[in-house]
């Protein structure tokens, strides 16, 4: 029998309101569709009413994962049409926040992976791991969410030396819980019939529709903007972009924890090398002159970019944000089909959506 099966848009599985309608023959989905728009905030019409400096504030609370990432685009954004140089030490300490950022995103994604194929186990020991990572977040910059590490020209806050040792620490003892959750994601015989095969995105497909991020590089989209477009610093660091062709929710685990082990690399790497120079370029309301610009960085769920433009006043002219759940969310009903209705929950989640920032 034919069957129509709404999820959302307001469920108690569900963090952010997205209605995904299935059409359904029997347990298998035939088709379905995905509606978004039920979490506006109108952050970009308020960004043009406030000043740089408050803007900042703003943006990074567009998300509460990718926060960082955020105020970072915005920051970039004004430095590029002011022709602001940042100082070596504010791009490390930027690319610092950056990496510990992805981790927490990644072992949040990977323990609520493991929570939905019902292996809790996994999800609790995913989270201890990130618990490290969310207290490294809060020793150096005093947030566990919104960090308010960035201002236009630089970074707001120094680390120390013996905060450096802590983070060499850290990822030190983050080795084995990374290793452990690798070994249990990648071999876990259950884990595996739930996310082999299941929630295929073929590479055309993925092409298509522009997925970006983990979920892109998932389905064989090598496009790491930290790689094929740098910014901030990132040419200075050694580390690989992750990509399978696979294109199943096995496959997107595989990317996240890979990446996450390159996040450690790069981590590492800013510990030790940290450069001697200046922090910022000055704390004051910075003056933007007239001009326009795009910057798009690779923030933990794919690629963020901004379009910014100053009339040369205090406040920006126009605020245009792009996230990757724009895309990816396209993507979700032609990995739908073909699955059983008990995988669907599963699947929405395995592009690690975020509708709030999707809706912004």
């Amino acid at each position: 029998m034919s069957y129509t099966v709404p999820i959302g848009p307001y469920h108690p599985a569900l963090e952010e309101p997205v209605h995904v309608k299935l059409y359904t023959e029997g347990e298998v989905i035939k088709d379905a569709d995905v509606f978004i728009g039920y979490n506006h905030r109108g952050i970009e019409k308020l960004a043009t009413e406030r000043n740089h400096i408050q803007t900042i504030t703003l943006v990074e609370r567009v998300c509460g994962i990718c926060s960082h990432s955020h105020a970072l685009t915005y920051c970039l954004a004004l430095e590029k049409i002011a022709g602001m140089e940042v100082p070596k030490r504010g791009q490390y300490v930027r690319v610092a926040i950056c990496e510990l950022e992805r981790l927490h995103s990644h072992f949040l994604w990977l323990g609520l992976v493991g929570h939905l194929i019902g292996f809790d186990s996994a999800f609790m020991y995913t989270f201890d791991a990130r618990e490290k990572v969310m207290e490294m977040l809060e020793m150096l910059t005093g947030n566990r969410v919104n960090y308010a590490m960035n201002i236009v020209g630089g970074a707001r806050r120094d680390f120390t030396d013996e905060q450096l040792k802590l983070l060499l620490k850290m990822l030190d003892e983050l080795e084995e819980p990374l290793k452990n959750i690798k070994n249990i994601l990648g071999t876990d015989k259950t884990t595996a019939l739930r996310s082999k095969g299941v929630g295929v995105l073929p590479r055309d497909i993925a092409w298509l529709y522009g997925a970006c991020g983990p979920h892109g590089r998932a389905s064989g989209i090598k496009d790491d903007v930290r790689k094929i477009d740098p910014y901030i610093c990132y040419e200075d660091f050694d580390f690989k972009a992750i990509s399978f062709d696979e294109g199943d929710i096995f496959s997107r685990v595989l990317v996240r924890i890979l990446e996450a082990e390159e996040s450690v690399k790069i981590l590492r790497q800013v510990a030790k090398n940290m450069p001697d120079t200046g922090l910022n370029l000055g704390i004051k309301l910075p003056k933007v002159p007239l001009g326009e610009t795009c910057v798009r960085i690779e923030a933990p769920r794919g690629e963020v970019t901004y379009y910014v433009v100053s009339n040369g006043k205090q406040n920006p002219h126009r605020v245009n944000i792009h996230v990757p759940t724009f895309k990816n969310a396209a993507t979700v009903p032609a990995m739908l089909k073909g699955n059983s209705v008990a995988d669907a929950g599963l699947i929405v989640a395995s592009i690690d959506p975020c509708f709030s920032c999707l809706d912004r």
